[in-house]
């Protein structure tokens, strides 16, 4: 079986951090855990199956779909694979209720 190197980027892991802070903060320490802990899950199950993800509608209107996202509600990975080095880039973690549109362009297109 074919297994996928991951690289988070730095925007990424601050995301995770935001999310951890905003929880613990709100509700609990350990609910933040909880949920920080399962979407470390979600992003370490992309090693053997990333192809799996979803395009996000947003980067496909805008004729993007290079790039796949994975969930762990309603929290969204958003990451693309690169083919030839068989490595997976973690993106974007964000909340899947906010207006992404925006957060997508800016942070994956640079707009």
């Amino acid at each position: 079986m074919r297994r996928y190197e991951l690289r988070v980027a730095g925007d990424a892991l601050q995301d995770l951090q935001d999310i951890y802070d905003y929880i613990a903060d709100n509700d609990s320490p350990a609910k933040a855990d909880h949920v920080v802990d399962r979407i470390t899950e979600a992003v370490e199950s992309l090693k053997a199956t990333p192809q799996r993800g979803s395009r996000p509608r947003e980067l496909l209107a805008l004729g993007e779909d290079e790039y796949r996202q994975v969930f762990f509600k309603p929290y969204r990975i958003v990451y693309w694979i690169d083919e030839t080095t068989d490595i997976v880039h973690i993106l974007l973690i964000a909340d899947g209720r906010r207006d992404l549109r925006t957060l997508l362009m800016r942070r994956l297109l640079g707009a």
